[in-house]
Order: C-alpha cells, then sequence, then structure tokens
C-alpha cells in the first residue's frame, strides 16, 4: 500500500533529537507504521508505508536509522496460541508451535502477553528478518501493548474490546481484572464483523442487550460499523483511551494500537 492514510509530525520534531525519543513501529503483512513519541507525548506518526521500505529504507532511510533512546517493534500474528506461563518452559515451544501449522517460511516466536500468559504465534520470516536490524530483543507481539492499556484501565465484566486494522478485528475481554478472552478474526464486511462479535459475547455467555462495545483501530466515529453493532448491543463506541498525550488533530482511537506498544518499552 503506497497512500499514507494519516502523516503527523510535530513541529519540534528533529532527527537531532532522536536520542530522546522512542521509535514505535507496528508491521503488517505488506506494509507497517510508525510513531515518535518524547517525554509521553505523541510527536510523529505515519501509517501504509510499503514492507520494503522497511527492510530497504529509502523514503525513510534517515529517521529509520537514527539512533533513538528506546525501540519497540510490534510484529503481526498469522496464527497463535496462548500458553499459561506456569506451563510454559522453552523446551515445550515445538510442541506448542505445532497447533500453528508452520510453513517453510514461517518463524515462531514465544513472548511474554502478561504476567498470566505466554503467547506462541508464527510470523513470516521476512518480517523477523526485518526486524532483527532494529534488534530482535525489542520485538513484541503487536497487539501486547493494547492489551496491556485495557488492562490499566480497569475494563468493566460487560465491556468488550475491539480493534479494527484493515480487514482484521481483534476482540479482547477482562473479567476481574484479567484477561479472558483474545482472538482475531479476518472479515469482509461489517456484517461479517458483527457476526464474530456476537459469536464471542455469547461464547462468553454475556447478554448482548447489557454489553458495551468500544473501538479503537482503522474507523471513524461515525463509522457505519459502529451503527451497526449498536443493533445488536448496548453501546458502540469509539475508544477515547489514551496512552501517549496527543496533538488535537490525531484522535485518539486511530493510533490507540501503536501508541500503546510505548507501554512495552524494556
Amino acid at each position: 500500500m503506497n497512500e499514507h492514510n494519516y502523516t503527523y509530525h510535530d513541529d519540534n520534531f528533529s532527527l537531532d533529537k532522536t536520542e530522546d525519543y522512542t521509535l514505535l513501529i507496528q508491521v503488517e503483512d505488506k506494509s507497517f507504521s510508525y510513531a515518535i513519541s518524547n517525554n509521553g507525548s505523541l510527536i510523529a506518526w505515519a501509517e501504509n508505508y510499503p514492507f520494503d521500505e522497511l527492510s530497504d529504507p529509502q523514503e525513510l532511510l534517515d529517521l529509520l536509522s537514527a539512533k533513538y533512546k528506546q525501540i519497540v517493534i510490534g510484529l503481526p500474528a498469522h496464527s497463535f496460541t496462548l500458553v499459561p506461563a506456569e506451563l510454559f518452559t522453552a523446551d515445550r515451544l515445538p510442541k506448542f508451535a505445532r497447533f500453528l501449522d508452520v510453513k517453510p517460511d514461517s518463524k515462531v516466536l514465544a513472548q511474554t502477553l502478561d504476567p498470566e500468559n505466554i503467547i506462541v504465534y508464527k510470523t513470516n520470516e521476512a518480517i523477523v528478518n526485518a526486524a532483527e536490524e532494529f534488534g530482535i530483543q525489542n520485538t513484541v507481539f503487536t497487539s501486547k501493548g493494547w492489551l496491556a492499556a485495557i488492562a490499566r484501565n480497569n475494563a468493566g465484566n460487560d465491556d468488550l474490546y475491539l480493534n479494527i486494522e484493515k480487514d482484521k478485528l481483534e476482540i479482547c475481554y477482562f473479567a476481574s481484572g484479567k484477561l479472558r478472552f483474545y482472538n482475531s478474526f479476518e472479515f469482509k464486511e461489517t456484517d461479517e464483523l458483527a457476526y464474530f462479535t456476537v459469536l464471542v459475547a455469547k461464547e462468553l455467555n454475556l447478554e448482548p442487550k447489557n454489553t458495551s462495545l468500544y473501538l479503537s483501530g482503522d474507523l471513524e466515529a461515525d463509522d457505519e460499523i459502529l451503527s451497526r453493532l449498536a443493533e445488536f448491543f448496548a453501546k458502540a463506541e469509539v475508544n477515547n483511551l489514551e496512552v501517549l498525550q496527543l496533538p488535537a488533530e490525531v484522535v485518539a482511537h486511530r493510533v490507540l494500537s501503536i501508541a500503546a506498544l510505548s507501554l512495552c518499552v524494556l
């Protein structure tokens, strides 16, 4: 994808000051986005650069090759499984990987998702190779920050959280402050997205008329998706949670997932 849907740079942003900045990169299969923060504020953000620009930067060469105080790279999962932390050991990784239908060009990674869960996930080898240029130790599962941000915000027992990026839907549910459900789905149209959301609610024994939905990602405040979901649930609205201090021209729900990577800084 060559079109950059959103781009923002603070007037005070300078490549001469990157040693004070945190670089956040969120990778998808064919594209990536970046955000830069300084002292808890978003100072730069751009979406949908082609993946080749990450592995062999041209336009972003100066920005991506600069020295940063901290770097976090969020890697996508083509499939994943959650393993209780108390059951996971490194020697068991090959056994868990069998659930992921690993291909010759796949890489399997295991990382701590939260204090109780390890995520074992499969991603593309080319993506991992590109990320290694920034230090593999700086990589995390791409939605770790998003989940952490919601957990810190005291999610209610009757709340579902959705994140939408292109044709991918993520849904998570917390109860008593702990992650009880997380999964992702591919969808093609709004009705299909609504179907998956209702299906998850039923699986969790949530009554839709008593359940509130909070959405982030690739949608607008007046999006058709919100009105469609509101036909089934008590409430469907954008998630205004702010992880970083944002300028007035950047809406919180649109950057929540990538901004939340700042919570994954080691």
